[in-house]
């Protein structure tokens, strides 16, 4: 432990130096860069105030190329950075310039890039000076123009400008002893470098940046130091870490032997301690440990509260357990078997255990090996989960489910009652017509029976389709468990129509089905027309606002793979995006007088199923729009 402190507080020490030392230097940096930035500046405002000047004292001058003439040679002596000082016309044509190759009076072409001419109008707009952008001319070197307007009679009659090479400037501005130490660049925000001057190289140390401003435009002052060659004290510093080190190895080779029996020591503990873990892995869920031949050999807390039993009363136990339920031993003995032989399922199995007053209890059951610190199988551990209360959950909610669902279904026929009761009416209308008709026949005394008889067949077949009707609502509404069992999806489709033939005709709405000719399919036939009724219901609703020509609603069915695709489409105004995620949740509608549960019911049939249910923008409609749901049914059985 001595080593160890030892060693962290000279690596302390080491940080602290080398980040003072950072630190000190960091400092210098940003001294010396402002020093160098208030330098340049301080240079380029004398410039500024000379031109300006000039700018004024030649708004009133009689000759005024002579004065800028004597007056632009005398900046161009005392600056040597200065590349060149023009006077330019309104039209940034060159007037005069110093120095140049060509007398001011001849044919001089506007002058400079196109940035130079975005400064000139922003000069010329504001009425002041302006530096420009940075641009490269014809020699690769990179300049700025600085820009003042010239007045006369508070009128812009003109323009002075002043070129910079930025690498000339830097060369004459920056001293000898700063590139002795750092390297200066002038940069702009995307790194492109216009300028630079150093003396020195070398690894980068630490580097500072500041605005150049003026000329600004996102120019920025790169300042950058560089680590010295010669660094005596970090080498000292190196060699006495090397030192160090050497000592520490050298104290761990004279403590080996201890460090032999410290090592046999934690193999001790880490078997014991992942013994414990295994066993110890949850304080809510019961843990319970065998050997290879099925004797119990712990049991925590948390399994002795779920199976009544002490912890006394189980340990060295053999099957059959106490726990086991005499009713199931057979079943629980073949599932003991299954674990000791490595065969227990993955994902866990269920299994009903009894505590010790006889209550039964659903167990879930997951089984591991128990490896020892060796890596040794030496048995089973067990997590035992009860989960009675989420089996009475369960089937309390499947209950709830069947109610709603069957609550869905009276809903559906309080809605269609109207429709029926008059679809109803017609063939007991002509029930009691032909009747009447018969009894006057009879009243006469002249009835013949084989006039009699047409009318009794007419009033049998009218009675079988009242009859149908009534039969088909009431298999519709009666409760009943679900069950699956071989059932025509084509029959389905056609009792479906039949419900739904008379209100079809009464909203004017066309239906479009060719009924399939299919295998049968395991299913529930009642849930099946529950789910078609509520799409073929809901495609209807969907077009109440369209012409009566695009009230159409088609049914298709389609076999891809193993799975049958049904599919109820509709013309009408379709489902907005926003709408669409929250489509199948309970309670949700866009009815003003609907429950919302009617499309959340019919997804939880699809899924009881084995299918899908889901529903897409019907591209194809005459309309331009509307949806078409779609679920999914597989043909082969379980």
């Amino acid at each position: 432990m001595g080593i160890v402190l030892l060693l962290i507080a000279v690596l302390a020490l080491i940080w602290l130096l080398h980040r003072n030392e950072a630190e000190e230097e960091r400092s210098a940096l940003i001294k010396d860069v402002l020093w160098l930035e208030q330098n340049l500046r301080f240079h380029l405002g004398s410039n500024e105030e000379q031109l300006q000047q000039l700018a004024l004292d030649m708004a009133n001058a009689p000759d005024r190329q002579k004065l800028f003439r004597i007056r632009a040679e005398h900046m161009l002596k005392n600056s040597s950075d200065i590349a060149q000082i023009l006077w330019l016309d309104n039209n940034r044509h060159v007037l005069d310039a110093l120095p140049t190759t060509k007398h001011p009076d001849s044919d001089i072409e506007s002058f400079g890039p196109p940035v130079t001419a975005k400064a000139f109008e922003l000069a010329h707009r504001l009425g002041k000076q302006q530096y420009s952008e940075p641009f490269f001319l014809e020699d690769n070197r990179a300049y700025i123009e600085l820009l003042v307007p010239l007045f006369n009679e508070r009128r812009i009659v003109g323009m002075l400008a002043l070129l910079y090479p930025l690498e000339t400037l830097l060369a004459n501005q920056v001293p000898w002893w700063f590139t002795e130490k750092y390297k200066v660049e002038i940069v702009d925000d995307n790194d492109r470098q216009f300028a630079t001057k150093t003396h020195i190289s070398g690894n980068r140390s630490q580097s500072y940046e500041i605005p150049f401003d003026p000329p600004g435009w996102g120019l920025l002052l790169r300042v950058t130091s560089y680590n010295a060659p010669d660094n005596t004290l970090q080498r000292l510093l190196v060699a006495a870490i090397i030192l160090l080190a050497a000592g520490v190895f050298w104290s761990l080779w004279l403590v080996r032997d201890l460090m032999k029996k410290r090592s046999l020591a934690e193999d001790a503990l880490r078997e014991e301690h992942a013994f414990r873990a295994a066993m110890e892995d949850s304080l809510t869920v019961g843990m319970r440990a065998r050997d290879l031949k099925g004797r119990v050999i712990y049991v925590n807390p948390a399994f002795c509260r779920m199976t009544g039993f002490s912890a006394a009363e189980l340990v060295n136990r053999a099957p059959p357990m106490p726990y086991w339920a005499p009713e199931q031993l057979e079943e629980t003995f073949a599932m003991h078997q299954t674990v000791l032989a490595g065969e227990a399922p993955p994902d866990g199995f269920e299994i009903t255990f009894m505590r010790k007053n006889g209550e039964r209890f659903h167990a879930l059951i997951y089984e591991a090996k128990l490896i020892d610190g060796s890596g040794r199988h030496t048995g089973w551990m067990a997590s035992v989960l009860d989960i009675t209360e989420r089996k009475h959950a369960e089937e309390l909610a499947r209950q709830q489910q069947d109610k709603l669902q069957f609550t869905s279904r009276l809903v559906t026929m309080g809605e269609m009652a109207s429709t029926l009761a008059h679809e109803l009416n017609q063939p007991l209308a002509a029930i009691a017509s032909y009747n009447t008709g018969c009894q006057n026949l009879l009243s006469s005394g002249k009835a013949n029976p084989q006039d009699i008889l047409p009318a009794l067949e007419k009033i049998g077949v009218q009675a079988q389709r009242a009859g149908k009707i009534i039969r088909r609502v009431h298999d519709f509404v009666r409760k009943s468990e679900p069950k699956r069992a071989p059932c025509l999806i084509g029959e389905v489709i056609e009792d479906c129509l039949g419900f739904v033939e008379a209100e079809a005709r009464k909203r004017h709405v066309r239906i479009d089905c060719e009924i399939p000719n299919l295998a049968p399919i395991p299913a529930d036939r009642l849930m099946l027309e529950q789910v078609l009724l509520n799409l073929i219901r809901n495609g209807m609703e969907a077009m109440a606002g369209n012409e009566e020509a695009d009230r159409v609603l088609n049914i298709s069915t389609v076999t891809i793979d193993s799975e049958i695709q049904i599919q109820v489409s509709d013309c009408g105004s379709g489902i907005s995006p926003e709408i669409r995620d929250k489509l199948f949740t309970a309670f949700f509608t866009t009815k003003p007088e609907g429950m919302g549960i009617g499309l959340s019911i019919c997804r939880s049939i699809v899924e009881f199923h084995r299918g899908r249910l889901w529903a897409e923008d019907n591209i194809h409609s005459p309309t331009g729009s509307g949806t078409i749901f779609i679920f999914t049914l597989p043909m082969e059985s379980e």
